[in-house]
């Protein structure tokens, strides 16, 4: 195996599904007198997350959620015109939870907030499975699964689902 394809174990299943368990505990803390709460995911691992923790807030909670994917090229953020699959009509005077994976520098979480940043809603709060705390962008997550010391070299891989694991490559 090569250097660069070498990967570390940073969290197992277990790990992982104990730290969405306990950011869903967290969210349910700090929302517990809202009638509903967005969990607005970014396409890909940030929606798949926002997914569990919707599942983890059911079956610990009777919080209202709303699931929305929030779909913006990230790689060019930007140029590119931020998403939402459902009307943003429906999000006014709501919380909104802005779910990702990782967060980086916060260049993306910032972009994707363009759509909620156009009404009136109550709050914006982010969570991340994975903090890298390399912000560039004055992004912090209100809820953090694991925060993890790395460099811009560094590269941070989630795998959620059945076979969940967090690796540092």
């Amino acid at each position: 195996m090569s250097e660069v394809s070498e990967k570390t174990l940073v969290l197992n299943a277990k790990q992982v599904s104990q730290k969405i368990r306990r950011i869903a505990f967290e969210i349910y803390e700090n929302n517990f007198s809202e009638k509903v709460v967005v969990l607005a995911g970014l396409e890909g691992q940030g929606y798949e997350f926002a997914k569990i923790l919707e599942k983890e807030l059911k079956s610990i909670s009777t919080l209202d959620t709303l699931l929305t994917k929030v779909s913006l090229n990230k790689f060019a953020s930007t140029q590119s015109e931020v998403s939402l699959d459902v009307a943003v009509k429906d999000l006014k005077k709501k919380s909104i939870i802005l779910v990702d994976d990782v967060l980086n520098t916060g260049r993306t979480l910032a972009y994707a907030m363009k759509p909620f940043l156009e009404i009136e809603i109550k709050k914006i709060e982010v969570a991340v499975l994975v903090n890298r705390s390399h912000t560039l962008f004055p992004i912090v997550p209100t809820y953090s699964g694991f925060e993890l010391a790395t460099t811009f070299n560094e590269h941070v891989e989630v795998k959620l689902g059945k076979n969940a694991a967090v690796y540092l490559r």
